[in-house]
């Protein structure tokens, strides 16, 4: 496997006490595998549990790892834009802070991000209840028709990017569940070299899933709206 000369890491997590330490300490012996010069950032989004307490906490053990926190919770969307803008390094990649991907899957990614500017995770089989999975397919279909594009699994939490297409993809303005749509969107105007990778989906141990909220999903509506109408009017 080739090496990276240098990657930022990063986990969004809201009230993800019980899973924090699990997802980074997994993490850092792969960090160290898969790059010369390595960070963890840890993207507090105003949790209301230990999540903070405790991301302070591993970040005075390691001195490669970073705690962004902001407060009170903005969203998902929020989180993301943190971590693009606070990733130091040239290759940056997420994956989402609730423990159901593995991160060592993500040398995959490293095999493929030399020869593309994003490469996305899609999961082979997905560990969500049914209403997620008729939420995903709709998003699929919404994104067909306003944005043009179909991928596999567009919202999988587990993406990398090279910095060129950070830089033509800025700056993201949804800070809810369609920051996902936006990228990609931003990314195919931008005729961005885009590859799909399979990940491994585990199913969530603990703590409880919030895109199914009917705020969360009228919220995306809306971004959604804003999104195609800067891209129709040519604002982005």
């Amino acid at each position: 496997m080739k090496k990276l000369n240098s990657v930022s890491i990063f986990f969004p997590f809201w009230n993800e006490e019980e899973n924090i330490e699990r997802v980074v300490n997994n993490a850092i012996p792969v960090a160290k595998e898969i790059a010369d010069k390595w960070e963890i950032l840890i993207i507090d989004d105003g949790s209301n549990d230990k999540t903070l307490e405790k991301a302070n906490a591993l970040a005075e053990e390691n001195p490669n790892i970073r705690v962004i926190s902001h407060m009170p919770n903005r969203g998902y969307g929020a989180a993301l834009k943190e971590g693009f803008e606070n990733a130091e390094y040239d290759t940056v990649v997420f994956t989402d802070g609730d423990g159901q991907f593995d991160f060592a899957e993500v040398k995959a990614f490293v095999e493929n991000i030399g020869n593309h500017d994003i490469v996305i995770g899609y999961r082979k089989k997905r560990q969500d209840n049914l209403v997620r999975h008729i939420l995903m397919n709709m998003l699929k279909v919404w994104d067909r028709i306003f944005f043009g594009f179909w991928f596999k699994d567009i919202d999988c939490g587990f993406k990398m990017f090279n910095r060129k297409a950070l830089e033509e993809i800025s700056p993201l303005r949804s800070e809810g569940a369609m920051i996902t749509t936006e990228i990609l969107a931003k990314a195919k105007r931008k005729k961005l070299k885009i590859k799909e990778v399979e990940v491994t989906h585990f199913p969530r141990q603990y703590g409880n899933q919030s895109g199914a909220n009917v705020a969360v999903i009228v919220r995306a509506v809306l971004e959604s709206l804003i999104l195609w109408m800067d891209i129709r009017n040519k604002r982005i």
